[in-house]
């Protein structure tokens, strides 16, 4: 975390040295030079954040950062996907999401509040869609379809299991079937994004059965794509 502050102390003062020293600026007023800082220190900040946090392993929460736009547009955008995770927090039970910079992301509790299994997991050594899934899948393609200007990467992992590439090829399994499942009943290709990493990223210890089953699972971030990004700059712009 030291290192990730250092960067962005680093990075936000470099912006701010740049944008003193340009001829463009200087002639800006002062609210173009506030919109200006807010957009380009969010992009800097996110790409920081974004890359630090990847190498630790977290990819999930590196996506959303390094997505970051910033700025007024960047506000715009974080209140549609506020609606968006509140509708998926309202419909699906057992859904955990976690609103982080601009995006979403969604993982999984293992039971219902009733007890009842939920969420995207697997059987062990298995890929297929079980029925409890396609529920949990279901509720996320109608809200996927309410909000169609975003991206949705599919992330697949394992419990520990079995070797390690092995494991790696079993994950690529479960993140495809989700995609696949996802296109099947309607989500358009473009804009899917698949990564799968073995047992590389659990979530639990692997140390009980129960654990295990934690780990056997399909994350989903949801980020901006280009048009809602592209719409939320020139929303911003009208506002100042």
């Amino acid at each position: 975390m030291k290192n990730i502050l250092s960067g962005l102390m680093f990075g936000g003062a470099g912006l701010m040295m740049l944008l003193s020293g340009c001829d463009t600026t200087r002639q800006m007023s002062k609210k173009d030079k506030g919109v200006a800082v807010g957009a380009a220190g969010g992009a800097v900040i996110g790409g920081i954040i974004g890359n630090n946090v990847g190498k630790k392993g977290n990819t999930a929460l590196g996506a959303l950062l390094g997505a970051v736009v910033g700025g007024v547009a960047g506000g715009i955008i974080g209140n549609k996907m506020d609606k968006q995770a509140e509708k998926i927090k309202t419909e699906i039970p057992g859904a955990k999401v976690e609103r982080v910079g601009e995006g979403i992301r969604v993982t999984f509790d293992e039971a219902n509040p009733d007890g009842s299994k939920a969420g995207v997991y697997f059987a062990t050594n298995k890929y297929d869609i079980t029925p409890n899934s396609k529920l949990a899948l279901d509720k996320m393609i109608k809200i996927f379809n309410e909000y169609p200007d975003t991206d949705l990467l599919v992330e697949g992992h394992t419990d520990d299991v079995g070797k390690d590439e092995y494991n790696l090829g079993l994950s690529q399994r479960r993140a495809e079937a989700v995609a696949n499942y996802l296109r099947n009943t309607g989500i358009a290709s473009e804009r899917l994004i698949i990564k799968w990493y073995g047992e590389s990223q659990p979530i639990a210890d692997n140390s009980t059965t129960e654990s295990k089953a934690l780990n056997r699972r399909v994350e989903f971030v949801i980020t901006a794509n280009e048009r809602m990004k592209q719409e939320a700059k020139v929303e911003a712009e009208t506002k100042q």
